[in-house]
């Protein structure tokens, strides 16, 4: 991975944004990259489209915009000493231009909401776009109903899948970078209160035996490359995976999740336990897309 790589956050001015760039420098230092903060000037909603398609050209970025994101960076440069930031703008709509960023990004920062999100839409249209279709992995935040304890551990699902695999090898080097705990998380069903007929408890008991081999052999992968880090296992029951994952993250740092497979088509958004974890979950999320190489 190119060392150049930056950490990106879409900034507009609106207190979401602004949250989003405090964790995005906070991750840049973790990881030793640049910060750079990225404005798109046209339409919100758009991908890049003039709100008239019939004008020619493309409009100029604005002053009010520049002074913005230039006090956001000078503000951030002060209070993380060491951080490296820079800021521009990008003729494109807000979302298209974090996409394309991502491209050559070693991860992007959003907010729950953006300028122009709908009221009852709790991660913003910009952030739904790019949490979905970005080129590297995506940490989304939202300001903090309380805080969050940073030596918190770091939260990962498994599965079994390709994509919750990928989520692992994201959640251990997250944990090696915070100095925290790492804890694989499987979510079974519910079990029932009353005595149950013998081949119900036959399944149960041989979804107990997928569980504590899964969350072996993700262990196990986890300890090869991090041997010094702090590493648990923990089955739980719940309604459903999403359920599961959200109730735990209340003890987290931050909750890794996994993509459903990838995302080459504007119709193929992220599986609904990812949906329902960036909207609902208790702490950060960091969306596990695979790396694009650079164009």
């Amino acid at each position: 991975m190119p060392m150049d790589r930056p950490v990106v956050v879409g900034v507009d001015g609106s207190p979401f944004s602004l949250v989003a760039a405090e964790h995005g420098a906070r991750a840049a230092l973790l990881r030793s990259r640049p910060l750079l903060l990225v404005h798109g000037y046209l339409h919100p909603l758009g991908y890049g489209v003039p709100l008239n398609p019939y004008d020619l050209g493309v409009p100029a970025p604005t002053d009010q915009a520049q002074k913005m994101l230039e006090r956001t960076a000078a503000d951030l440069a002060d209070r993380w000493p060491g951080l490296a930031v820079e800021a521009r703008q990008v003729a494109g709509g807000p979302g298209a231009t974090i996409v394309e960023e991502s491209r050559r990004a070693d991860l992007v920062v959003v907010g729950s909401r953006g300028l122009g999100g709908f009221a009852g839409l709790l991660l913003g249209s910009v952030g739904a776009q790019v949490a979905a279709h970005a080129h590297c992995p995506v940490l989304v935040v939202r300001p903090d109903e309380q805080p969050i304890d940073a030596h918190a551990p770091v939260l990962v699902g498994v599965d079994g899948s390709e994509s919750s695999r990928l989520a692992v090898g994201y959640g251990a080097t997250e944990a090696a970078l915070r100095d925290v705990p790492l804890v694989l998380v499987h979510v079974g069903p519910l079990n029932g209160d009353g005595p149950v007929p013998d081949e119900i408890e036959e399944a149960q008991a041989a979804y107990q035996a997928e569980a504590v081999r899964l969350l072996a052999e993700a262990s196990a992968a986890v300890r090869a490359g991090h041997r010094d880090l702090v590493v648990r296992e923990h089955p739980v029951r719940a309604a459903g995976a999403a359920p599961g994952l959200i109730k735990a993250s209340g003890t987290a740092s931050l909750l890794v999740v996994g993509t459903r497979g990838r995302h080459g088509f504007a119709g193929l958004l992220l599986g609904s336990v990812s949906q329902a974890a960036i909207q609902h979950a208790r702490c950060p999320v960091l969306v596990a897309h695979p790396y694009d190489p650079p164009r």
